[in-house]
C-alpha cells in the first residue's frame, strides 16, 4: 500500500479539533485506501447491507466499543440515517474518534438532516499533488502527471487507458449526481460537464455554456452547484478591493484534474504551450491543501491584466502566486498594476522542477521561486 503522508497527518490534526472527520472527494481519488492506512481502526463499509443492519441502533453499536477507538464509516451516505449516527456518536461517545467518506460534502446528500455544526472537521482528498508524486508514488515525470491526472489508479499505469476515463465519468454521474442531486438530464448535464473540462481554467461565461449546452441559464446553475458540492469543479472568485478597473463578479472554472481535462481535449502528447494552463491546476491544488477556499482568489483587470492567484493574509496583505514554467515567462505588467493597488505582501513563482527555494527579482518585486510542497509551498505556509 502505497503510504500517503500529508493526508494521514492532516486528518490527525483534524482530530485534535471535533470528534468526527469528514472526508471527501469524487470517487476514486483515494479515500477508502487513505482510511485503510489506519490499522488500528474498526473499518465499516456502508455499502454492505450487513453493516447497515449493525448500524440500525446507534446506541448499542457505539456502547460497544472501547472507549478511544477510531472508527471507519466508508460511504456512510449509503446509510438510512447517517446523520443521527454520527450526532450520537459525537456527543454522547465523545472519547471515540470517527472517520466518515463519502464523495460529495456533507450536506450534499438529503439524509443529512444535521450538518453537525461545531461536531466535525471537513477534509477534501484532491487527487495526487505534484508535491506527492516523487516519494511516495514515484512518479517524477511532470507530463505523465499532467497527462494521466492525479487518480492514483490512473497515475500508476504505464499508459494512458482512455476507456478509464469515460468509465468514471458514467459512474460519477449514476452514483453521485443521478442518487444525491436527482439530476435526470444525463444528455444535457453529461454535455455542460465536458464543456467545462475543455474549457478549464478560464472565466466563467454561463450564457455561452448554456446556448453551447442548449440548457436553461437556471438549469446551468444549478447543476454548477452540484459539480462544485461533488468537488468536481471548483469555482475561483476574483479578488477586488475597490478599484475601479477590476473584475468582480466572473469567476475561474477549474476541473477536479488534469487527466479528465486532456481526456476531454484529445491530448496525448503535450506541446510547450499546454503546460502551462494544467500546472495552474497543480498549483491549485496545493494551495486549497493548505488553506481554506475563502483566502484563495485570482486577480484581473478590464485592460486584461491577470495574476494566478492571490491569497488574502490579513487586512491590506496580499500575497501574490504566479504559476510559470519558465521564470522569464513573468508578465510585469500584470505585477505591477496588482502591486499598485496592493502594495503590501510577498510574491511568489510556483515552477515545478525547482528543488530549493531561490529568489529573484522582476519586474521591480522580488519572488520567491519555488515548487509546492513541504520545502517548497508556493502561498508562503
Amino acid at each position: 500500500m502505497i503510504g500517503r503522508p500529508l493526508w494521514l497527518d492532516r486528518i490527525r490534526r483534524a482530530w485534535l479539533q471535533r470528534p468526527i472527520v469528514w472526508l471527501s472527494g469524487v470517487r476514486r481519488a483515494g479515500k477508502t485506501t487513505l482510511a485503510r492506512m489506519f490499522p488500528e481502526a474498526v473499518h465499516l463499509n456502508c455499502d454492505l447491507p450487513t453493516t447497515a443492519r449493525a448500524l440500525a441502533d446507534p446506541e448499542l453499536f457505539l456502547g460497544g466499543q472501547r472507549p478511544g477507538s477510531t472508527l471507519v464509516f466508508d460511504e456512510i451516505h449509503r446509510l438510512p440515517d447517517p446523520s443521527l449516527l454520527l450526532k450520537i456518536a459525537a456527543d454522547e461517545y465523545r472519547s471515540l474518534r470517527i472517520l466518515a467518506t463519502g464523495s460529495s460534502t456533507l450536506a450534499a446528500t438529503r439524509k443529512f438532516r444535521d450538518s453537525l455544526t461545531g461536531r466535525k472537521e471537513a477534509v477534501h482528498l484532491c487527487p495526487v499533488l505534484w508535491e506527492e508524486c516523487a516519494e511516495p508514488f514515484g512518479v517524477s515525470d511532470f507530463d505523465r502527471r499532467l497527462l494521466h491526472g492525479g487518480l492514483p489508479e490512473a497515475l500508476l499505469r504505464d499508459e494512458k487507458l482512455p476507456s478509464s476515463f469515460g468509465e468514471w465519468i458514467d459512474s460519477f454521474y449514476a452514483r453521485d449526481i443521478l442518487e444525491l442531486f436527482d439530476v435526470r438530464n444525463r444528455q444535457g448535464f453529461l454535455a455542460l460537464f465536458r464543456l467545462l473540462l475543455r474549457c478549464s481554467g478560464g472565466q466563467l461565461d454561463i450564457g455561452r455554456l448554456a446556448r453551447q449546452s442548449e440548457l436553461s441559464r437556471l438549469t446551468v446553475g444549478t447543476y454548477l452547484e452540484a459539480l462544485q458540492t461533488a468537488h468536481a469543479i471548483h469555482l475561483l472568485r476574483p479578488f477586488h478591493g475597490g478599484g475601479s478597473r477590476e473584475i468582480v463578479a466572473r469567476p475561474k472554472c477549474y476541473a477536479f484534474d488534469t487527466g479528465f481535462v486532456t481526456f476531454e481535449k484529445g491530448w496525448d502528447v503535450l506541446r510547450p504551450e499546454d503546460r502551462g494552463i494544467l500546472w495552474e491546476h497543480l498549483v491549485l491544488d496545493s494551495l486549497r491543501f493548505r488553506l481554506s477556499d475563502d483566502r484563495i482568489f485570482y486577480w484581473r483587470d478590464k485592460g486584461g491584466r491577470e495574476v494566478d492567484f492571490v491569497i488574502r493574509r490579513a487586512r491590506d496583505r496580499l500575497d501574490l502566486v504566479e504559476c510559470k514554467m519558465d521564470a522569464d515567462e513573468l508578465d510585469g505588467a500584470s505585477v505591477r498594476a496588482f502591486r499598485r493597488l496592493y502594495p503590501a505582501g510577498e510574491n511568489f513563482l510556483a515552477s515545478p522542477a525547482v528543488r530549493e527555494p531561490y529568489r529573484i527579482r522582476r519586474a521591480g518585486y522580488v519572488f520567491t521561486v519555488r515548487a509546492p510542497g513541504p520545502v517548497g509551498q508556493p502561498a508562503g505556509e
